[in-house]
């Protein structure tokens, strides 16, 4: 079974520094039907405007991951880490016990496009840190690259969750197939592009939610030399 959730049904707000797209309810939207979906509790896409940010703040008992789309993001926290995040990286935020951190955009005439990602942990209390890695040479040999899990399989960041990331870039036509275990989940969250999911059309902002469905079939669905861009969630 597939469940859309369209790009324009999401939460939407405008600050005028941030414009931002809740797919499940965070901060002032709520939707009790879209409180997450198994493990996966946050996804939000963010335009951060130049020379903007979030100030310092704190978090507690999240897996929190940072998938940057266009632009830059600079990252500061109580851990001792200074760094600067870029489109093909990944960051991770292992929140635990409590961590305090600010994200600034210091490009001051581009605007930074991001996913942030909350995935709940396989209990509370862990120690805090912090990963960051790029997946730039992967991407470049491959069209569909894990990037998450909760073991470090293939050179992947490893997570306090049973959980996976898997980033797909596939071009005009380029089919990606997936096999799920028994028991597990996926959501699929469309960056750019179009594709069609087990022939479901998703375009830009679009997620889909997948139960019983062991066999998943991802066409990028555009022309030419276009390309799609998506996260899949593999869930326990």
């Amino acid at each position: 079974m597939i469940s859309v959730r369209k790009s324009g049904d999401r939460g939407s707000f405008n600050h005028g520094w941030l414009k931002t797209n809740h797919t499940f309810s965070f901060s002032d939207y709520y939707d009790p039907k879209f409180m997450g979906f198994r493990a996966l509790r946050v996804i939000n896409e963010d335009y951060i405007a130049g020379a903007e940010g979030f100030p310092t703040h704190g978090h507690r008992d999240m897996e929190i991951i940072t998938y940057i789309i266009s632009g830059a993001l600079e990252h500061k926290d109580t851990l001792g880490t200074h760094s600067t995040i870029v489109p093909g990286e990944v960051q991770y935020m292992s929140a635990g016990t409590g961590i305090k951190h600010s994200e600034f955009n210091h490009l001051k005439d581009q605007e930074t496009h991001l996913l942030q990602i909350w995935i709940v942990p396989n209990q509370e209390g862990h120690t805090p840190r912090y990963g960051q890695k790029s997946f730039l040479p992967q991407l470049a040999k491959k069209k569909f690259v894990l990037t998450v899990s909760p073991d470090g399989f293939e050179d992947s960041i490893a997570i306090h969750r049973d959980a996976y990331l898997w980033v797909g870039k596939p071009k005009s036509k380029e089919v990606i197939e997936y096999s799920m275990k028994p028991g597990r989940f996926a959501w699929v969250q469309l960056v750019k592009g179009s594709i069609t999911l087990n022939g479901t059309v998703l375009q830009a902002g679009d997620g889909a939610a997948l139960r019983d469905e062991p066999q998943l079939k991802i066409v990028a669905a555009g022309a030419g030399s276009d390309e799609a861009e998506f996260l899949l969630f593999d869930l326990d």
